[in-house]
């Protein structure tokens, strides 16, 4: 059992998507505090925000396995279209469900000012503007090339 670990953890593919990811979810961490002159590191765990950690992760999965099983493979492909549903979800479903959580979220806080209800507040970072998606699969691309 403690081989397997080992086997898993020491694979190269596995390496680029677990680098990408936390490269991307710490420099969520540096940009918020940069903006907002404070370090919060819920960030670390989070979704959402610049870079995204989704698109950073599946990019520099499907890169690895393109340079380690061939750019003609069918597992480079599977991988490759996972990779662009994920991104596009990211950028669209994931956007719309933020975009409605800060409606809710007024008229949660409508409400409560009225005292007709008790104040309970959505998630609104929950999807990525086309720009944080972009960067972050060029960073998962990135991290995946100088691993493998």
């Amino acid at each position: 059992m403690i081989n397997i670990f080992i086997t898993i953890i020491e694979n190269k593919i596995f390496l680029a998507a677990v680098l990408a990811w936390l490269i991307a979810q710490v420099l969520k961490i540096i940009f918020y505090a940069r903006k907002h002159r404070r370090i919060n590191f819920k960030l670390l765990m989070g979704s959402g925000g610049m870079p995204s950690s989704h698109s950073s992760t599946v990019m520099a999965l499907c890169t690895a396995v393109g340079k380690v099983e061939g750019w003609d493979t069918s597992i480079f492909i599977v991988s490759l279209i996972f990779s662009i549903i994920i991104m596009t979800d990211a950028v669209g479903v994931r956007r719309a469900v933020g975009q409605q959580a800060q409606i809710l979220n007024i008229m949660v806080d409508e409400l409560y000012e009225k005292g007709t209800i008790s104040e309970r507040r959505l998630k609104e970072l929950l999807g990525h503007t086309p720009v944080e998606v972009f960067v972050g699969a060029g960073i998962g691309i990135l991290v995946a090339l100088l691993i493998n």
